[in-house]
């Protein structure tokens, strides 16, 4: 016999293991205000706006993992079957309803009960155009027929106002799931509605002296700025960015740069700007780059949501002649 080995006594198993199982469930999310292994809570966010959202209020009490990875267009994400585990596995997921399909399905098999869906936190608008140029906030959508063509635009979070408000609903959720830290989520959430706040302000001031209103993009992300701010955005394609322009779209274009002395025809770093130049090289106006912030890449001028904010401001004031 192996002296060196000890028998343990049945009672000591037993207490061994019942304290274990307690251990794991003071560990794990119940849906009640657990958190999960490691003391931090496990959040999954959909694409990069939700991300930060859930990191500035979250701040060391949580991990949060993102679906769509920089660089990739999150109109166009398709899970893994490993990324719709990891989903499952969430103490809490904040998303974007209507934004991502394929998220929307995962979430409601998901079971996850902590959940925060940034399009109940804020009202949701319909975008839409007339084709002759007589346009709203939006682009053409469709194959160029006539009259308004509109759909509920999810870009919310380029609103600085409507993303505060998204904001608030985040931070219920994540005291909800951890009700243990939810005077930091508070504090946190104070301390990003200021930024958010001040964002406004630099953005109303910063656009009051200007020339012009109208702006051009490749996509019909900035609804929610341009009436913000009292602009017209004009916008090559519709709400999704792989929609392709009809040959009405095109020629309402020329015609409204013309009109409205437009000077600049926006692109994006997350798809093709080659339509966009193509259109700017026929108008005889330059290029700029108007960033969505569906991810922060190499590419962005800035490193985070507010950085490149401030970017897109000063994009639009020299567009637009503010001083």
């Amino acid at each position: 016999m192996n002296i060196g080995r000890r028998l343990i006594a049945p009672t000591a198993v037993a207490g061994a293991t019942a304290l274990s199982l307690a251990t794991l469930s003071a560990c794990s999310a119940d849906g009640s205000g657990s958190v999960s292994s490691g003391g931090k809570l496990k959040v999954t966010a959909s694409f990069y706006p939700m991300q930060y959202l859930a990191e500035q209020i979250g701040g060391s009490h949580v991990s949060v993992t993102e679906l769509t990875k920089p660089g990739v267009e999150p109109h166009d994400l398709e899970l893994t079957p490993r990324q719709t585990a990891t989903l499952g596995e969430s103490d809490v997921i904040v998303y974007l309803k209507g934004l991502q399909p394929a998220v929307d399905d995962a979430i409601a098999q998901s079971g996850v009960r902590n959940t925060a869906d940034a399009a109940s936190l804020t009202s949701l608008e319909k975008h839409g155009t007339e084709v002759d140029g007589h346009s709203h906030t939006t682009g053409d959508n469709n194959t160029g027929s006539t009259g308004e063509v509109a759909g509920a635009d999810p870009h919310i979070w380029l609103d600085p106002v409507k993303y505060a408000q998204v904001a608030k609903g985040v931070e219920k959720t994540l005291a909800k799931a951890d009700p243990n830290h939810a005077d930091t989520y508070a504090k946190n959430l104070n301390a990003l509605v200021k930024k958010l706040d001040a964002l406004n302000t630099e953005f109303r001031d910063g656009l009051k002296n200007r020339t012009s209103d109208t702006f051009i993009t490749t996509h019909a992300a900035f609804g929610y700025l341009a009436e913000r701010y009292g602009l017209v955005e004009e916008a090559i394609s519709g709400i999704d960015p792989e929609t392709e322009p009809s040959a009405a779209r095109i020629k309402a274009l020329h015609t409204l740069a013309q009109q409205k002395n437009v000077s600049t025809v926006f692109f994006e770093t997350l798809v093709s700007d080659k339509t966009a130049k193509t259109l700017a090289g026929d108008l005889g106006v330059r290029t700029d780059v108007l960033d969505p912030i569906e991810g922060i890449t190499a590419k962005s001028k800035g490193s985070d949501y507010v950085e490149v904010q401030q970017s897109n401001l000063k994009a639009l004031q020299k567009a637009l002649g503010a001083k």
